[in-house]
């Protein structure tokens, strides 16, 4: 009779580190000195949202922090979970308390509880029945209630470099039970390119990994990764979306480059995939009015009022009515004309800030609304627009005082930016015709 095969956990747990010391990037948050690190290492716990990218550590710190203060853990995920059991964990974080234990409670996808369920988390997080660690995809300023948010510490955890994700990938070699026991081998520069295509995701990168050997024959004392095994996994890794891992960001990049590149068809169809994935249709309309104002901007000022509107309609009335709102909006930027000016303008405007710093405000531009401030000279020949003819009045600096004036503004030919662009070399002529530093 042949012997039950051992069932193990995914290679991403089995290589989880267990320890502040193991732990591989975010150095910012768990380096020397560093205040989660100072935190776990003085048993000082706070609540906290950890909000960063899949794969980037967040469950793995959660269960450190709990595993290296000796505190119980209770974890749970926000999409399977409601009142009831969020309850049943306050209720043992209060019974720990009374016997000077910590609780750790770690909910993942944090953003998916609705405001009901965190206001039942406030009471047990204020009194400190226990530390609560929630993770996020989302921007947690858009996703948490205000009270809840401000009880706990914001923790932003960035994408892996490509050194740490080496160093993940060398720690599964040397650890994985089932990687040491044979020679791991990659064909050229299959290695590297299993790394760039985690996008800074560790799981992303280990899962890769895992169907990538199930690829290779078990027999051999050796496993050799090659490019056409390498690119059959990954096909295989993203077949399926996945809201809240490895395609959700890949899909909405396809998303928006589709929207970008003026594309409606294509970016339906991308539409379609997040949302037949189960995707939050807010997060969508959300990106949808960064696009409105980064691509299309004044080439057509409608934009943004109908994406913004847009977002209104899908908050009241949700899914699948939303569907149609999400999918109009879309159309309709992928439609238009296209500029980045106002984009373009303040990235040169915040650059020039913040390498020359800033300066004092001009007198004649400062308002004088005691007379006290009128003795100080300010708002001193100032110029009022409206009392000169086209309601412009030149000759006018509105810089700062020895600032030389630069188009950071150029707007294009495309749309109402063409009648914007006619406009300002008719008032700056001479600005219009410099070239920028």
């Amino acid at each position: 009779m042949t012997p039950a095969r051992e069932i193990l956990p995914p290679l991403a747990d089995r290589v989880r580190p267990a320890t502040v010391t193991e732990f591989i990037g975010q150095s910012h948050l768990v380096g020397a000195g560093s205040l989660l690190r100072r935190a776990i290492l003085e048993n000082n716990l706070f609540s906290m949202i950890l909000w960063g990218p899949p794969g980037t550590g967040k469950t793995t710190l959660a269960k450190i922090v709990a595993r290296e203060t000796k505190a119980d853990f209770y974890q749970m995920s926000a999409v399977s979970s409601g009142v009831r059991e969020v309850r049943r964990i306050l209720k043992a974080g209060r019974e720990n308390f009374k016997m000077a234990k910590h609780t750790v409670f770690f909910i993942d996808e944090i953003h998916r509880f609705n405001k009901a369920q965190q206001d039942a988390l406030l009471h047990g997080v204020e009194d400190g029945a226990v530390i609560l660690i929630g993770a996020t995809t989302e921007n947690p300023s858009f996703e948490v209630i205000s009270p809840l948010l401000s009880r706990c510490r914001v923790l932003k955890l960035e994408d892996l470099s490509q050194d740490d994700l080496a160093a993940i990938l060398k720690r599964a070699e040397e650890t994985d039970v089932v990687i040491m026991k044979k020679r791991l081998m990659f064909e050229g520069n299959t290695r590297q390119a299993m790394i760039h295509s985690a996008g800074g995701d560790a799981r992303k990168m280990l899962n890769t990994l895992e169907v990538a050997l199930a690829m290779t024959p078990s027999e051999k004392d050796s496993i050799f990764i090659t490019a056409e095994i390498l690119e059959t996994a990954l096909q295989k890794k993203t077949q399926i979306y996945d809201k809240a891992g490895d395609y959700h960001y890949d899909t909405i990049s396809a998303f928006i480059k589709s929207v970008r590149g003026s594309d409606p068809d294509a970016a339906i169809y991308w539409l379609a995939t997040m949302l037949e994935g189960g995707e939050q249709p807010e997060f969508i309309a959300r990106r949808l009015i960064i696009l409105a104002s980064e691509d299309v901007g004044n080439a057509d000022p409608q934009a943004l009022i109908l994406a913004t509107a847009g977002f209104q309609a899908v908050h009241t009335i949700g899914m699948p009515e939303a569907s149609l709102v999400l999918a109009q909006v879309t159309a309709y930027l992928a439609a238009a004309p296209k500029s980045n000016a106002s984009y373009m303008a303040i990235r040169e405007a915040s650059a020039k800030v913040r390498k020359e710093g800033t300066s004092p405000i001009p007198l004649h531009l400062r308002n004088a609304p005691t007379p006290l401030m009128k003795a100080f000279d300010y708002g001193k020949d100032y110029t009022y627009p409206h009392n000169h003819p086209e309601h412009f009045a030149a000759n006018v600096h509105y810089f700062p005082k020895g600032v030389n004036p630069v188009s950071f503004y150029r707007p294009t030919g495309h749309g109402y930016e063409e009648f914007i662009s006619e406009r300002l070399k008719h008032l700056w002529p001479h600005r219009r015709e410099s070239k920028n530093p």
